[in-house]
């Protein structure tokens, strides 16, 4: 038997792998006003921001944000900065923008910061015309975007409220997080439009989308208001796509895991965009999505985010998979809540192919992953970070039971909502919750690189009346530990299901039998990620 890994370890190992960004512990930032003007004439975006911070050690002289330098024509230029009337000395490099404050605020105070700037924004709003020829602006700031063209704390440990005020030509419509404020004609052919977010959020979820909108409020689900923004050529399309999987997905999960945590839920057609992207209260999906069917998987998985994700968020990018992981599994959740367990089985099975092949590719990388490029650049390893993340969540639900895990969701939900969490946060969640210890369970399956390989097979014993069967695990390194079912199939009786746990790299076990078995079968609910080859002897 393997031996178990202790609590302790579990947490140290995750915070061996926080990831590397410059953080400010004595800093804290509370809400961001956005004011930004957006124009037809060029891509150039002019920009003030106010960022209320609040000091929670005494002596600090600088603070830090994040905005992209202008280099090569695009990036944002700083023309001032100021608190409490007074202009602040800045220095703007390596897209980190210092500002010296003119004195070091006590502790719990609260201070006022502001930025006026402007520039063309290299990335994180995209200024391009829709599949109907259309201009349009749309932000999308996942992972490390937002600093291109907003200057923040661009980290998801450090969230905030925020209220974006956007002023642009008035044919079109602005959507963005949280509750729309004011609508004001300018009487100059501009419209400033303002949205407001009262619920903490991190820097990527933050958004806008500016275009012109067909936009279309259906009712509530389970208390949430629900809108639809859609170019008005999908008119049609977007109510097809998005209205009916929007309901279901917002009725199951708040009834399986707890309160949606924002003001309203709007599913937005994107231009220039593939997939989707989880923003709060204001869901991006790319403009090709929008079709004359439903996307419920699209769309579930997007709105768990609401929960995973976005209202609790990962504390650092190595843990990706709190939010990625969740929104894949309870995504197939949904999907075998209403389209039954088989349906939810088979896409199991695909995803563990998935990842298997994966892991064949990419040898070495583990769920919680070390400042891996494609999270700095962008793109998550999907089949490791998304599926595997979302496997293990599935595997965790198999030894606990449904009912214990869906309490332990509950209860991890109620305690970090609208925060920040680790693994170890989760860990400890579901380990009360299950009551035993899951230290093992998480250190091989989120922190050990590569997926067990069994092979084995049985035989019937008639003299001793038993199933004879071996295992053996072939992948390098150490044994895993394994909760497996067996399924026993006697002439045409309802299969019998056994339960064993392999532990050494070879095992054998018995199950007493009276008669033959027409059949034996490993994992036949589909319970272990592994890659198995399992044959009558």
């Amino acid at each position: 038997m393997p031996k178990l890994l202790p609590v302790g370890l579990v947490l140290c190992a995750s915070l061996a792998f926080a990831d590397d960004y410059p953080r400010q512990p004595a800093i804290d930032a509370q809400h961001y006003t956005f004011r930004v003007t957006l124009n037809d004439a060029n891509d150039e975006v002019a920009g003030e921001t106010t960022v209320d911070l609040r000091f929670l050690q005494p002596g600090v002289t600088q603070v830090v944000l994040d905005l992209a330098n202008l280099k090569d024509g695009k990036g944002m230029t700083v023309a001032e900065v100021s608190s409490r009337g007074v202009a602040l000395k800045f220095h703007h490099s390596a897209d980190r923008l210092a500002i010296t404050l003119d004195s070091a605020p006590a502790p719990a105070e609260r201070r006022l910061v502001t930025v006026k700037y402007r520039g063309v924004a290299r990335a994180g709003l995209h200024i391009a015309r829709n599949k109907f020829g259309d201009r349009t602006f749309f932000s999308w700031n996942w992972p490390t975007l937002a600093r291109q063209w907003l200057p923040m704390i661009d980290h998801p440990s450090d969230k905030a409220t925020s209220e974006f005020l956007v002023t642009a030509p008035a044919k079109y419509q602005v959507v963005a997080n949280g509750l729309l404020q004011e609508e004001l004609d300018l009487g100059d052919g501009r419209r400033m439009t303002h949205w407001k977010q009262s619920v903490p959020i991190a820097s990527w979820l933050n958004n806008i989308g500016v275009a012109q909108f067909s936009s279309r409020h259906f009712g509530t689900a389970a208390g949430v208001p629900l809108e639809t923004w859609v170019f008005p050529q999908d008119r049609d399309n977007g109510i097809l796509t998005f209205e009916e999987p929007t309901r279901q997905a917002i009725e199951f999960f708040t009834s399986h895991i707890g309160p949606y945590p924002y003001e309203k839920l709007a599913d937005v057609q994107v231009a220039g965009m593939d997939g989707a992207m989880e923003h709060a209260s204001a869901i991006f999906f790319g403009e090709r999505s929008v079709t004359n069917r439903p996307a419920f998987d699209l769309v579930a998985h997007e709105i768990a985010h609401q929960w995973f994700g976005d209202s609790v968020t990962q504390k650092d990018w190595d843990e990706a998979w709190l939010s990625e992981g969740f929104a894949t599994y309870f995504a197939s959740l949904a999907t075998e809540f209403y389209e039954g367990r088989d349906t939810f089985l088979g896409a199991m099975r695909r995803s563990r192919t998935s990842i298997l092949r994966m892991e064949k590719r990419t040898p070495g990388m583990a769920v919680i992953h070390d400042n891996l490029p494609e999270i700095q650049n962008g793109r998550a390893p999907a089949s490791i970070v998304y599926q595997k993340g979302g496997w293990a969540l599935h595997m965790l639900r198999g030894i606990m039971g449904t009912e214990k895990f869906w309490a332990g969701i509950r209860e991890y939900y109620r305690r970090f909502r609208d925060s920040n969490a680790s693994t170890e946060d989760l860990r400890s969640v579901m380990q009360e919750t299950a009551g035993a210890d899951l230290g093992w369970f998480f250190e091989q399956w989120l922190l050990r690189p590569g997926s067990p390989i069994v092979s084995g097979g049985w035989k019937f014993n008639a003299a001793a009346k038993t199933i004879e069967i071996d295992l053996a695990q072939t992948q390098s390194g150490a044994p895993y530990r394994l909760p497996l079912e067996i399924a026993v199939t006697v002439a045409s009786a309802p299969p019998a299901v056994q339960r064993i746990v392999c532990t050494l790299k070879s095992q054998k076990f018995e199950i007493a039998a009276d008669k033959e078995p027409s059949s034996v079968e490993l994992d036949p609910n589909v319970w272990v990620l592994m890659d198995s080859k399992f044959t009558r002897r």
